[in-house]
Protein backbone atom coordinates (compact mmCIF):
# COMPACT_ATOMS: atom_id res chain seq x y z
CA UNK A 1 0.00 0.00 0.00
CA UNK A 2 1.03 3.65 -0.09
CA UNK A 3 0.33 7.18 1.02
CA UNK A 4 0.38 10.61 -0.66
CA UNK A 5 3.60 12.61 0.00
CA UNK A 6 2.79 15.69 2.77
CA UNK A 7 4.74 17.71 4.85
CA UNK A 8 2.78 17.05 7.95
CA UNK A 9 4.17 14.04 9.97
CA UNK A 10 1.74 14.79 12.96
CA UNK A 11 -0.95 14.26 10.45
CA UNK A 12 0.54 11.30 9.05
CA UNK A 13 0.45 10.03 12.38
CA UNK A 14 -2.64 10.55 13.34
CA UNK A 15 -4.10 9.57 9.84
CA UNK A 16 -2.30 5.98 10.53
CA UNK A 17 -3.80 5.09 13.65
CA UNK A 18 -7.67 5.59 12.39
CA UNK A 19 -9.56 3.05 10.42
CA UNK A 20 -8.94 4.77 6.62
CA UNK A 21 -10.98 1.96 5.28
CA UNK A 22 -14.21 2.93 7.58
CA UNK A 23 -13.37 6.99 7.47
CA UNK A 24 -12.83 7.13 4.05
CA UNK A 25 -13.49 4.18 1.80
CA UNK A 26 -13.26 5.69 -1.44
CA UNK A 27 -9.75 6.87 -0.50
CA UNK A 28 -6.61 5.64 -2.91
CA UNK A 29 -5.46 3.91 0.49
CA UNK A 30 -8.77 2.13 0.84
CA UNK A 31 -8.75 1.32 -2.52
CA UNK A 32 -5.09 -0.30 -1.87
CA UNK A 33 -6.64 -2.28 0.49
CA UNK A 34 -9.00 -3.57 -1.55
CA UNK A 35 -6.41 -4.62 -4.12
CA UNK A 36 -5.17 -6.52 -1.56
CA UNK A 37 -8.31 -8.25 -0.36
CA UNK A 38 -8.72 -9.25 -4.46
CA UNK A 39 -4.77 -10.69 -4.30
CA UNK A 40 -5.42 -12.94 -0.85
CA UNK A 41 -8.60 -13.93 -2.91
CA UNK A 42 -6.97 -14.82 -6.12
CA UNK A 43 -3.74 -16.34 -4.45
CA UNK A 44 -5.08 -19.79 -3.46
CA UNK A 45 -7.97 -20.12 -6.46
CA UNK A 46 -9.07 -23.60 -5.20
CA UNK A 47 -10.26 -22.99 -1.74
CA UNK A 48 -11.52 -20.47 0.58
CA UNK A 49 -8.76 -19.01 2.76
CA UNK A 50 -10.47 -18.93 6.30
CA UNK A 51 -7.27 -18.24 8.81
CA UNK A 52 -4.38 -15.27 8.10
CA UNK A 53 -1.98 -14.29 9.93
CA UNK A 54 -0.15 -10.90 9.57
CA UNK A 55 3.20 -10.13 10.69
CA UNK A 56 6.52 -8.05 10.22
CA UNK A 57 10.25 -7.84 10.81
CA UNK A 58 10.60 -5.58 13.27
CA UNK A 59 8.07 -3.75 15.38
CA UNK A 60 6.51 -0.09 14.27
CA UNK A 61 5.85 -1.64 10.50
CA UNK A 62 1.93 -1.00 10.01
CA UNK A 63 1.37 -4.90 10.26
CA UNK A 64 -1.68 -3.40 13.12
CA UNK A 65 -3.21 -1.07 10.87
CA UNK A 66 -2.82 -3.36 8.14
CA UNK A 67 -4.56 -6.44 9.77
CA UNK A 68 -7.34 -4.09 10.81
CA UNK A 69 -8.07 -2.08 7.77
CA UNK A 70 -7.75 -5.55 5.93
CA UNK A 71 -10.73 -7.01 7.84
CA UNK A 72 -12.23 -4.03 7.69
CA UNK A 73 -12.74 -4.42 3.22
CA UNK A 74 -13.34 -7.92 3.40
CA UNK A 75 -16.55 -7.56 5.88
CA UNK A 76 -17.07 -4.98 3.80
CA UNK A 77 -17.83 -7.23 0.50
CA UNK A 78 -20.29 -9.49 2.91
CA UNK A 79 -17.69 -11.61 4.53
CA UNK A 80 -18.40 -12.87 8.12
CA UNK A 81 -15.10 -11.53 9.14
CA UNK A 82 -13.22 -12.04 13.26
CA UNK A 83 -9.86 -10.11 13.55
CA UNK A 84 -8.03 -11.51 16.67
CA UNK A 85 -5.26 -9.66 18.45
CA UNK A 86 -2.83 -12.71 18.48
CA UNK A 87 0.06 -9.47 19.68
CA UNK A 88 -0.30 -10.69 23.57
CA UNK A 89 2.98 -8.50 23.86
CA UNK A 90 2.19 -4.92 22.82
CA UNK A 91 -1.78 -5.21 21.79
CA UNK A 92 -3.24 -2.69 20.14
CA UNK A 93 -6.78 -3.50 18.54
CA UNK A 94 -8.57 -2.31 21.53
CA UNK A 95 -7.04 1.00 21.12
CA UNK A 96 -8.41 0.45 17.20
CA UNK A 97 -11.68 -0.31 17.90
CA UNK A 98 -12.38 1.40 21.66
CA UNK A 99 -13.16 -1.97 23.10
CA UNK A 100 -11.81 -2.82 27.17
CA UNK A 101 -8.95 -5.17 26.73
CA UNK A 102 -10.34 -6.87 30.34
CA UNK A 103 -10.40 -10.51 28.46
CA UNK A 104 -9.39 -11.69 25.64
CA UNK A 105 -7.52 -14.13 23.54
CA UNK A 106 -5.57 -14.69 26.76
CA UNK A 107 -7.99 -15.69 29.23
CA UNK A 108 -9.38 -18.02 26.32
CA UNK A 109 -6.59 -19.97 25.75
CA UNK A 110 -6.53 -20.33 30.13
CA UNK A 111 -10.18 -20.88 29.70
CA UNK A 112 -11.46 -18.48 31.77
CA UNK A 113 -13.71 -16.92 29.50
CA UNK A 114 -15.41 -18.58 26.65
CA UNK A 115 -15.83 -17.20 22.86
CA UNK A 116 -18.96 -15.58 23.52
CA UNK A 117 -17.49 -13.45 26.47
CA UNK A 118 -14.83 -12.27 24.80
CA UNK A 119 -15.80 -11.24 20.99
CA UNK A 120 -17.43 -7.81 20.36
CA UNK A 121 -19.22 -6.39 17.66
CA UNK A 122 -17.72 -3.46 15.39
CA UNK A 123 -19.05 -0.43 14.11
CA UNK A 124 -18.59 -2.56 10.80
CA UNK A 125 -21.24 -4.86 9.49
CA UNK A 126 -20.03 -8.30 9.83
CA UNK A 127 -16.81 -7.33 11.42
CA UNK A 128 -15.80 -8.65 15.22
CA UNK A 129 -12.76 -8.50 17.48
CA UNK A 130 -11.33 -10.21 19.98
CA UNK A 131 -8.73 -8.26 21.50
CA UNK A 132 -5.32 -9.71 23.18
CA UNK A 133 -6.75 -9.78 27.10
CA UNK A 134 -4.55 -9.60 29.62
CA UNK A 135 -0.89 -9.67 29.27
CA UNK A 136 0.36 -13.50 30.04
CA UNK A 137 3.68 -14.20 31.04
CA UNK A 138 3.95 -17.07 28.75
CA UNK A 139 2.56 -15.82 25.26
CA UNK A 140 4.29 -18.24 22.86
CA UNK A 141 3.33 -21.43 25.25
CA UNK A 142 -0.73 -20.31 24.46
CA UNK A 143 -0.03 -19.83 21.16
CA UNK A 144 1.20 -22.78 20.82
CA UNK A 145 -0.74 -25.39 23.04
CA UNK A 146 -3.39 -27.98 21.56
CA UNK A 147 -6.25 -25.03 23.43
CA UNK A 148 -5.12 -22.35 20.31
CA UNK A 149 -5.84 -25.20 18.25
CA UNK A 150 -8.96 -26.31 19.59
CA UNK A 151 -10.20 -22.21 19.12
CA UNK A 152 -9.11 -21.81 15.93
CA UNK A 153 -11.33 -24.94 14.77
CA UNK A 154 -14.14 -23.65 16.74
CA UNK A 155 -13.53 -19.93 15.04
CA UNK A 156 -13.74 -21.20 11.37
CA UNK A 157 -17.10 -22.67 12.10
CA UNK A 158 -18.32 -19.62 13.46
CA UNK A 159 -16.45 -17.35 10.16
CA UNK A 160 -15.74 -16.70 6.89
CA UNK A 161 -12.19 -15.46 7.89
CA UNK A 162 -10.47 -15.11 10.61
CA UNK A 163 -7.02 -12.36 10.92
CA UNK A 164 -4.48 -12.83 13.05
CA UNK A 165 -2.35 -9.92 13.75
CA UNK A 166 0.77 -11.26 15.21
CA UNK A 167 4.23 -9.91 16.73
CA UNK A 168 6.88 -8.98 14.79
CA UNK A 169 8.26 -12.37 13.66
CA UNK A 170 12.59 -11.30 14.70
CA UNK A 171 11.27 -10.15 17.80
CA UNK A 172 10.04 -13.35 19.60
CA UNK A 173 8.44 -16.87 18.29
CA UNK A 174 5.12 -16.32 18.58
CA UNK A 175 4.85 -15.78 14.83
CA UNK A 176 6.48 -18.21 13.21
CA UNK A 177 3.92 -20.24 16.00
CA UNK A 178 1.13 -19.00 14.50
CA UNK A 179 2.12 -18.89 10.64
CA UNK A 180 2.27 -23.07 11.15
CA UNK A 181 -1.07 -23.07 12.23
CA UNK A 182 -3.00 -21.10 9.82
CA UNK A 183 -3.50 -21.02 6.36
CA UNK A 184 -1.72 -18.11 4.96
CA UNK A 185 0.57 -15.45 6.00
CA UNK A 186 1.42 -12.01 5.13
CA UNK A 187 4.46 -10.11 6.26
CA UNK A 188 4.08 -6.76 6.22
CA UNK A 189 7.01 -4.73 5.03
CA UNK A 190 7.89 -0.54 6.11
CA UNK A 191 9.68 0.97 2.81
CA UNK A 192 11.21 3.67 4.63
CA UNK A 193 12.29 1.36 8.21
CA UNK A 194 12.73 -2.21 7.15
CA UNK A 195 15.80 -3.38 6.00
CA UNK A 196 16.65 -5.96 3.14
CA UNK A 197 18.45 -8.62 6.02
CA UNK A 198 16.02 -7.91 8.41
CA UNK A 199 13.34 -9.16 5.29
CA UNK A 200 15.24 -11.78 4.16
CA UNK A 201 15.89 -13.34 7.67
CA UNK A 202 12.18 -12.99 8.48
CA UNK A 203 11.36 -14.66 5.13
CA UNK A 204 13.49 -17.69 6.31
CA UNK A 205 12.05 -17.95 10.19
CA UNK A 206 8.22 -18.47 7.89
CA UNK A 207 9.63 -20.72 5.95
CA UNK A 208 10.96 -22.98 8.46
CA UNK A 209 7.91 -22.89 10.29
CA UNK A 210 6.36 -24.06 7.07
CA UNK A 211 4.37 -20.80 6.36
CA UNK A 212 2.18 -20.68 3.36
CA UNK A 213 2.95 -17.19 2.15
CA UNK A 214 0.72 -15.46 0.65
CA UNK A 215 2.82 -12.43 -0.11
CA UNK A 216 4.65 -9.00 1.00
CA UNK A 217 2.75 -6.05 1.67
CA UNK A 218 5.22 -2.36 1.19
CA UNK A 219 3.85 -0.43 3.83
CA UNK A 220 4.27 3.36 4.11
CA UNK A 221 5.20 3.47 -0.11
CA UNK A 222 5.69 7.50 -0.50
CA UNK A 223 3.77 8.04 -4.09
CA UNK A 224 4.33 11.24 -6.26
CA UNK A 225 0.91 13.39 -6.98
CA UNK A 226 1.86 13.31 -10.24
CA UNK A 227 1.30 9.18 -10.88
CA UNK A 228 -1.32 8.07 -12.28
CA UNK A 229 -2.95 6.40 -9.41
CA UNK A 230 -3.72 10.12 -7.81
CA UNK A 231 -5.15 11.36 -11.84
CA UNK A 232 -7.27 8.29 -11.34
CA UNK A 233 -8.85 8.12 -8.41
CA UNK A 234 -7.53 11.66 -6.43
CA UNK A 235 -11.22 13.43 -6.58
CA UNK A 236 -12.41 10.28 -4.30
CA UNK A 237 -10.32 11.55 -1.52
Amino acid sequence: MFKRKKNNNSTQTTLARKLITVRNPKSVISEQFKTIRTNINFSMPDQDIKTIIVTSSTPGEGKSTVSSNSAVVFAQSGKKVLIVDADMRKPTAHHTFGIRNASGLSTLLTRQHSIEEVVHKSEVEGLHVITSGPIPPNPAELLGSKMMDQLIEQLTALYDLIIFDAPPILSVTDAQILSNKCEGTILVVNSGKAEKDGVLKAKEALVSSQANILGVILNNFVLEKDHYYYQYYGNAE
